[in-house]
């Protein structure tokens, strides 16, 4: 798991987040404003309310959780098999 260590928010649905590792990026997460649980986000200040849950994933405060591994694929570009090498090895003996 990719725990997310820092977060800000940042002007246009996007966040700034380091991760565990070090690795650090930006991901804009405006496309999904308004909807559904991210209905929420339409109150700019309920979206820059973001923390870090005990995971190491977001969460906010009207219930919206993000999880931390799909955020650390959107940031570095990776698919899940190159984030998670372990994958392969299962896959493998499948």
């Amino acid at each position: 798991m990719h725990k997310i260590t820092k977060v800000d928010a940042l002007a246009g649905y996007r966040l700034r987040l380091r991760f565990a590792d070090g690795t650090t990026g930006e991901v804009d997460l405006s496309a999904l404003v308004g909807r559904g649980v991210f209905g929420a986000w339409e109150d700019y200040t309920e979206f820059r309310n973001v923390t870090i849950g005990d995971s190491g994933e977001l969460v906010w405060p009207s219930g919206v959780d993000l999880c931390s591994d799909a955020l650390y694929l959107k940031v570095t570009g990776k698919t899940p098999e190159e984030a998670f090498p372990a994958l392969q090895c299962e896959l493998a003996r499948a």
